[in-house]
């Protein structure tokens, strides 16, 4: 059975940094890619940064410069450091696996979420 497992969420204050970790069981991640998405309140669901399966990232025009995404090198583990962090980048955190892919696709594979406040 497929889990994503996330911790590192957290209360910080704008300007601050905080760190969010996946840990993966049962998957590794791999040709279809990896992801974090984050959610804010009564907003759509926002794709942040997307890790390719040749270890290219892309990010979203409103963390670019300030958040990075990584995998470790058995690619069972991702990670995404924020920086800078903005009160705009209040929102519940999700890493997922085949971010392009529907959600109705066995394949795509969701974290629980992760809550990250960020207070002005």
């Amino acid at each position: 059975q497929v889990q994503l497992v996330e911790s590192g969420g957290g209360s910080v204050q704008a300007g601050g940094s905080l760190e969010l970790s996946c840990a993966a069981s049962g998957y590794i991640f791999g040709d279809c890619g990896s992801g974090w998405y984050r959610q804010a309140p009564g907003k759509g669901r926002e794709l942040v940064a997307v890790i390719f399966s040749d270890n290219t990232i892309r990010y979203s025009e409103s963390v670019k410069g300030r958040f990075t995404a990584s995998q470790n090198k058995a690619k069972t583990t991702m990670y995404l450091q924020m920086n800078s962090l903005k009160s705009e980048d209040t929102a519940v955190y999700y890493c997922v696996a085949c971010p392009y892919y529907l959600d109705s696709d066995v394949r795509k594979h969701w974290g629980q979420g992760t809550q990250v406040t960020v207070s002005s």
